[in-house]
């Protein structure tokens, strides 16, 4: 019985970690892109609409979270070929 609770204990982490990076950071990028279109408006719109600034300030927020994603996981893929281990 202890076995089982240990897998489903290290299961819901992965789980989660999953469904963050695996669906999170795909959905957050696709919510810049939006955001990028809404901030530029015009003919990026297609009911070419005015641009709005807060689209273009939210698509920038979008992007950079997920460009520190992908920063932190080349960094810790990276650090462990060295032997290192990143921690928080």
């Amino acid at each position: 019985m202890n076995n089982l609770t240990l897998a489903l204990d290290g299961a819901w982490k992965v789980l989660l970690v999953s469904l963050l990076l695996g669906a999170g950071l795909p959905a957050l990028f696709a919510v810049g892109v939006r955001s990028t279109a809404m901030g530029v408006g015009g003919d990026a719109e297609v009911d070419h609409a005015r641009p709005h600034p807060i689209g273009r300030y939210l698509a920038d927020l979008c992007f950079l979270v997920v460009l520190t994603g992908v920063a932190l996981g080349i960094t810790i893929v990276v650090a462990s070929g060295f032997g290192k281990a990143v921690s928080f």
